[in-house]
């Protein structure tokens, strides 16, 4: 099976598991990531030393899938966006709840 079909696999059983929207996410529930041409998923697991947030990313379909994961203490966040700035995505700790929503272009 390529990279390209275990991303879409793994995209399809995340995305049919929830999507957020300015929700908070469980544990390892899944949402979908949008940006632009650039897809993905973001999930987070709870540690002894913060919430690891895991985001796999790819742009279209033959692209070459990434993987980044932050480590998010409460109050922190981390931003995603693409070259062009024309999508953003912030994934934010607030206590004990993980929120995945649209970044606002004052976000930085």
């Amino acid at each position: 099976m390529s990279i390209q079909n275990m991303l879409a696999a793994t995209v399809f059983a995340f995305s049919s598991l929830t999507t957020a929207h300015a929700n908070g996410l469980r544990p390892i529930e899944a949402t979908s990531i949008h940006l632009g041409d650039i897809s993905g998923v973001a999930y987070y697991t709870a540690e002894p030393d913060g919430f690891h947030v895991v985001t796999t990313l790819v742009q279209g379909k033959e692209g070459t899938p990434i993987r980044v994961v932050s480590v998010l203490a409460p109050g922190q966040r981390v931003v995603l966006s693409t070259a062009n700035r024309a999508s953003r995505l912030e994934i934010s700790r607030q206590g004990d709840s993980v929120l995945v929503r649209k970044a606002n272009a004052a976000v930085d």
